[in-house]
């Protein structure tokens, strides 16, 4: 299905090891075609008979596609192998795929499929620095979701409810008025203000030009990952050079920002001043503030713009959630004036006018309590949970890792009916139950209404996690989403989706599941038209 996959992977290396090894690289690589060739056919020869089928063909072969065209690859295996579970190698590690509600419900409550080596093999987009992101013990990485649950508190979300507004209002303003905006830059880049704002230090949220460096350094990292750094991360090319440089310029502004807070004995109300209070280790403090980061703002940034987008071109739902979140201004709110500064005295008339009523409706929003927004909000409730169905291309990464004594062999654990080998690595794609005609019609269709979301089929919805691999930080992600969709519905009279040109759009972009950050179509190919609401707050 790839016989070209070995080529480009070539040529993307080449680069990497530089001209004084280029006379070495095509022997290197034809030994190691061979090797490996030779390694999986004995390996596929010698399995049990309950061990996945094995995708035919070179592993090598398989390496570029399952890194640049993840979702097409997975489903091409399926086809390829003729089954629903089947396995792979990357290089000589094992990788089984799996698929169907039984394999599902056995990986969603199996208890020892270990979710942070998986992360750490098979993504690799995240700032690896062991003793800080990576190579945690597992002391510690039980205090870093301990301390992320604390940070979720309602008492904690209560105060952090009317910043996360204010962070979106300033960022609105920057827009002006009216125009046209792309939703999958524009989103994103609130989106990691936001999330700077509940997970770093005050200080740095309040610099714009310090999180635009934050924001850049780790769209570095993404750029930056190649099928070399992931499988090959000792080998020091250009993109391991790059990712090492952007790791610790990161470490070098959080580490900064954590030395100065405690050089300078002032406190915040924030959630880094809640780990220092709680006498954490430097390392855990910048460990914790690093990877969630990267892994909320991405996620979330993911869901927002494709949230605003799906709005944009189905202004029947963009009229329920402004009725829904007028409906929560009439009954919660307190129409107090804000505090917010006045717009410059150079703007246009309309211009100070609109201004001034985003900051009132901030305000307005603002006043509504915690309470309201999580259980008041059944169609926010449902505009989130189909766009996480439908563009959200998350797999699922494990590695089974069973606890054994050196008296004792480890059993292998079996998912689906088939037999997953102590250390081999476990994938399964949302997509196969989040796209599947035969749970959800016309699955590839944005439908809020859907009358399966209520199925009782084991977990035939999974958009945030399940069993007891849940998305530790859902309260707070969905806080943002919520609050930032009510500002938008609210705050503009028009969202419109168009095309580069600014016409309509007769349909809206599907979103790309190869692209397996950010789902996002193909470049130029959507845009939102915008223009505020001049009227009052709860108008």
């Amino acid at each position: 299905m790839y016989p070209l996959g070995f080529l480009p992977f070539f040529y993307s290396l080449v680069p990497e090891w530089g001209a004084v090894g280029f006379a070495l690289v095509i022997p290197i690589l034809v030994l190691a075609l061979w090797f490996y060739t030779i390694v999986t056919r004995s390996a596929s020869s010698t399995q049990p008979d309950d061990a996945p089928v094995y995708l035919p063909g070179s592993s090598l072969l398989h390496i570029l596609p399952f890194f640049h065209h993840r979702f097409d690859f997975i489903n091409q295996g399926f086809q390829l192998a003729g089954h629903a579970i089947y396995q792979f190698t990357l290089l000589r590690t094992p990788v089984i795929v799996l698929s169907g509600e039984a394999a599902r419900r056995d990986f969603f409550q199996a208890k020892d499929l270990d979710l942070n080596a998986g992360f750490k093999f098979l993504s690799g987009a995240i700032p690896m620095m062991p003793g800080v992101t990576s190579n945690l013990e597992a002391r510690r990485i039980a205090l870093i979701h301990k301390r992320l649950v604390s940070s979720q508190t309602t008492e904690r979300l209560t105060r952090l409810l009317p910043q996360i507004l204010e962070d979106s209002r300033r960022t609105l303003d920057s827009w002006g008025f009216s125009g046209t905006f792309d939703p999958f830059e524009r989103l994103p880049e609130l989106i990691f203000q936001t999330t700077v704002r509940c997970l770093a230090f005050g200080e740095l949220a309040d610099d714009r030009v310090a999180v635009a460096r934050l924001k850049s350094l780790y769209d570095t990292l993404d750029t930056a990952t190649t099928p070399a750094t992931v499988l090959l991360p000792w080998l020091p090319g250009p993109s391991a050079v790059r990712r090492l440089l952007a790791t610790k310029r990161i470490y070098d502004i959080i580490g900064g920002a954590l030395d100065a807070r405690t050089a300078g004995g002032v406190a915040r109300d924030d959630t880094p001043q809640m780990l220092i209070d709680a006498g954490d280790e430097r390392m855990i403090i910048i460990g914790f503030i690093m990877g969630l980061l990267v892994a909320g703002a991405r996620s979330t940034g993911t869901t927002a713009s494709w949230l605003i987008t799906f709005l944009s071109g189905h202004p029947h739902w963009k009229a329920k959630a402004t009725e829904e979140a007028r409906r929560l201004v009439a009954k919660h709110a307190e129409h107090a004036r804000t505090t917010a500064p006045p717009p410059p005295q150079e703007a246009s008339p309309q211009a100070r006018r609109c201004a001034s009523d985003l900051s009132a409706l901030t305000a307005t929003l603002s006043s509504i309590p915690l309470s309201a927004w999580e259980t008041e909000t059944p169609v926010l409730d449902a505009l989130i949970r189909e766009t996480l169905r439908v563009a959200e291309p998350h797999v699922a990464m494990r590695q089974y890792l069973p606890p054994t004594t050196l008296d004792e062999k480890a059993e292998p654990l079996y998912l689906g009916g088939k037999a997953v080998p102590p250390g081999a690595f476990v994938m399964y794609p949302f997509s196969d139950v989040h796209l599947s005609p035969e749970v959800y019609k016309d699955p590839w269709r944005w439908d809020p209404g859907r009358t399966e979301m209520s199925l009782k089929a084991p977990y035939a919805y999974v958009g945030m996690g399940a069993g007891s691999t849940v998305c530790l930080g859902k309260r707070l992600a969905t806080l943002e989403l919520k609050l930032i969709t009510a500002l938008f519905v609210l705050g503009f009279d028009e969202l419109r989706a168009v095309d580069g040109t600014g016409a309509p759009l007769a349909a809206l972009p599907r979103p790309n599941w190869n692209d397996i950050l950010t789902c996002r179509p193909a470049a130029g190919s959507c845009y939102v038209r915008f223009g505020r609401t001049v009227a009052g707050a709860g108008a």
